[in-house]
């Protein structure tokens, strides 16, 4: 895996999840209900559900950074991080790109059926700040001895780094899949 400065690496997920969230507040957070909840013509998730699935990552992964970048000490900025074959390969697999594979959502991030559209995407906009705040506190952490659980399993813990590239592609993954039932 390559190495690539701590700093570098936080900006450009910086200015990726603010990208993200001018996305979401530009284009759906003004949809009406009908146009939220709609299902995909191919039977895929609605709008809503899309952003219901990234809450329930949300749920899962802000209090997992938050107790982790809490219990750490502070470190240099001025350091690389080295993503591990593990967090390099959940990231890609969550990349959108046009060879992107369907993929089953666990039982515990399946999208409710039953939404309330409007409070999905102020959600995901609350986490997607918190994310950044996140992501501001890290640049005085060691963003590779943090290690984080992954949702499927408290056994496999990722670095920090990895967990924040993971998020936003996963991200990048769902907001892509909502654009198409515009």
């Amino acid at each position: 895996m390559k190495s690539i400065n701590k700093i570098e690496l936080l900006q450009q997920l910086e200015q990726r999840l603010e990208s993200q969230l001018k996305v979401v507040t530009a284009v759906y957070q003004n949809l009406s209900d009908e146009v939220l909840l709609r299902p995909s013509g191919n039977g895929g998730w609605s709008i809503a559900q899309c952003f219901d699935h990234l809450n329930t990552y949300g749920n899962f992964y802000l209090p997992a950074i938050t107790k982790g970048l809490n219990g750490s000490a502070f470190s240099s900025r001025n350091s690389v991080f080295k993503s591990t074959w593990l967090g390099n390969y959940f990231t890609k697999l969550m990349e959108p790109n046009a060879q992107m594979k369907k993929m089953k959502a666990f039982k515990n991030h399946l999208p409710k059926n039953d939404l309330n559209p409007h409070a999905e995407i102020a959600m995901f906009i609350t986490q997607t700040e918190q994310l950044l705040a996140l992501i501001k506190l890290a640049y005085d952490k060691d963003i590779n001895a943090i290690k984080i659980p992954i949702s499927l399993t408290n056994l496999i813990r990722l670095k920090l780094g990895d967990v924040f590239q993971f998020i936003l592609a996963h991200n990048d993954r769902h907001i892509a899949q909502a654009e198409r039932n515009l």
